[in-house]
């Protein structure tokens, strides 16, 4: 029993590394094709990381709505802080999960598709939410703590027997989207079987409006996706020559017009609501 045990195992391991080195040799020298390595290591990186700092600012609030509201009242810097830095870490994760999804669909065209699919309607549905979110907090200043429960209350009531719904279909993906990633992850070798499971935690990660940290789920699915994810962003980085001066110059542009656009874009007419 012992035995075949024992050679259970290593068949095991060897299959594993079979996989990995077969998906190894088959992303050999292949970058993404869009957005390019450079964008997708950077997402690779930063969505977890702008996500697990996210939750760790607003872990200190009870997760649920009324408390989300009554912590914006409080501290409306920092909770802003939270859940933008979490909605950008959502957006990033985008061509992040793209970049993985090729990796995938090097080995395992289905499982790339469908998981690479499937998590980014999930992400898109996060989005949405996030909206909602920024909607509350700012009807807040206006109308008040107490009318602004009332009125999520009323929101959630109108959200439940809401009947066809793009993003209410696809809630399912948000959950379901990171498992189907997760097996085909593994099953291509574009990741190991621990950082496969890391990614599939991603599925334990609260989705609705002003679902704020829940401690450990919440931690825990960002951790696992750190995990999975971080490590293969410093590999795309290594895995190539730096950037060309124009590129860098571009880049520079690109910073300084977001900046100004961010300092004096409300000052201009045409965007005056």
């Amino acid at each position: 029993m012992r035995n075949e045990l024992r050679r259970r195992i290593t068949r095991w391991r060897r299959a594993q590394r079979e996989r990995r080195a077969a998906n190894a040799a088959a992303n050999l020298g292949r970058q993404p094709p869009f957005p390019g390595r450079w964008v997708s290591a950077v997402a690779l990186i930063a969505g977890p990381a702008l996500l697990m700092t996210g939750i760790l600012l607003r872990s200190r609030f009870h997760f649920f709505f009324p408390d989300q509201l009554a912590a914006y009242t409080r501290q409306p810097g920092l909770v802003t802080a939270a859940y933008a830095c979490f909605a950008c870490g959502v957006i990033l994760l985008c061509p992040a999960v793209m970049t993985l999804a090729h990796r995938i669909a090097a080995t395992r065209p289905l499982w790339g598709l469908w998981g690479g699919c499937l998590v980014i309607a999930g992400l898109f549905t996060r989005t949405f939410q996030y909206g909602t979110d920024h909607l509350a907090f700012h009807l807040t200043d206006g109308l008040g703590l107490p009318a602004m429960i009332g009125g999520i209350e009323h929101y959630y009531a109108a959200w439940r027997d809401t009947q066809v719904h793009p993003f209410r279909t696809l809630s399912g993906a948000a959950f379901a989207g990171w498992i189907v990633l997760a097996v085909g992850a593994y099953r291509s070798g574009a990741l190991g079987l621990g950082r496969s499971v890391a990614l599939g935690l991603m599925s334990a990660l609260a989705l609705g409006t002003l679902k704020g940290t829940q401690i450990p789920q919440s931690v825990i699915a960002a951790g696992g996706l750190c995990v999975a994810l971080v490590p293969l962003g410093i590999s795309l980085l290594r895995d190539g020559p730096p950037p060309s001066r124009r590129a860098v110059f571009w880049l520079a542009v690109v910073i300084a017009w977001l900046v100004l656009g961010a300092a004096f874009g409300s000052a201009l007419p045409f965007t005056r609501g």
